[in-house]
Order: C-alpha cells, then structure tokens, then sequence
C-alpha cells in the first residue's frame, strides 16, 4: 500500500518539479548577472565596444539586457546605448527579443539556441543578419554578426569576442 502511494505521489510530483525546474529562457543562464564586454572593428573602420549585462526579471520570464555602447554617430560619448528584452512567446513556441536604442529606433528578432551557443536573428534595413554567440568557456562568447543563411555564412562583418567582466 505504501508503496503504491508513493509511485503514485512521484508520478504527480515529477512533471510539477520538471516544470519548475526547467524554463524557455535557460539558454542565457551562463550570461545572467554578468557583464560581457566586446571591442572590434566594422569593415568600414568604425569602433565596436559594447558592454552588456544580462538579468532575469519577471520570474524568469524575460531578460533584460543593457547595453553600453557609443551613443553618437561620431564615436566621441560612450554610455547606455541599448535596452533589450528577450521574451518567449508561447503562441509561436519561439524566443523574441527587442532592442531599443537610444537614437529612437528599436530591432526585433528571434533568438535560436543550440546547447549554449545562441543566435540572434532580425531584419535591419533590407538585409536579415544574424548575431551568433559560440559559447567558448563559462567566460568567453566568439561573437560573430554577418549574413547567415542555410548553416553558412555568406558575409562576415564582425568577429570579436564578449568576455566576462572580472570579478563578477
């Protein structure tokens, strides 16, 4: 009788605490109370630094992340740049994320993940790019922002690395 009881409470209990334990966003544990920092070059000469600290918010229904970054277009005044959310939508069965900027202007997409390497898709102007983030160690992301259609790439604009920031 007892243990009848008890196989009966684990098939109850099981999905409950595999549901509770697992969630639609985990692919950015490993970026979660940290801060990424990344230093670049574009191919028409222009700087790229970026410092992104990632947070769960919402019971882990959403990301945040800011972003600090060049503010004009002349490269001269560094600050907060960007605030992004990344969300996942039930009714797609999809990650999104918007990217709100501070000249006005906001990036929509997708975010696909495949085991701890993420890739960030969206239209920008006519073109679609993906910004792929390799997981490399629990410290470093190979960062690469290009034009990536059937698993290849057809244009590369940026290779970098995002490093954790020390002590964090």
């Amino acid at each position: 009788m007892i243990r009848i009881a008890a196989v009966v409470i684990l098939f109850v209990l099981t999905p409950i605490l595999a549901w509770g334990q697992e969630h639609k966003l985990q692919g950015f544990d490993n970026l979660i109370n940290k801060t990424w920092i990344a230093e670049g070059e574009w191919p028409n000469g222009l700087v790229f630094k970026q410092e992104v600290t990632f947070s769960y918010d919402l019971n882990k229904t959403i990301v945040i992340a800011n972003s600090k970054g060049f503010t004009n277009k002349d490269q001269t005044e560094y600050g907060n740049r960007n605030h992004g959310i990344r969300q996942y939508n039930e009714a797609n069965d999809r990650v999104e994320f918007w990217e709100f900027d501070v000249f006005g202007g906001v990036t929509t997409g997708i975010v696909v993940f495949n085991g701890k390497d993420m890739y960030y898709q969206y239209t920008y102007g006519d073109n679609v790019f993906t910004d792929y983030w390799e997981y490399i160690n629990d410290d470093t992301y190979k960062y690469t922002v290009g034009n990536y259609k059937d698993g290849q790439w057809e244009v590369i604009y940026l290779e970098t690395e995002f490093k954790k920031l020390e002590n964090e």
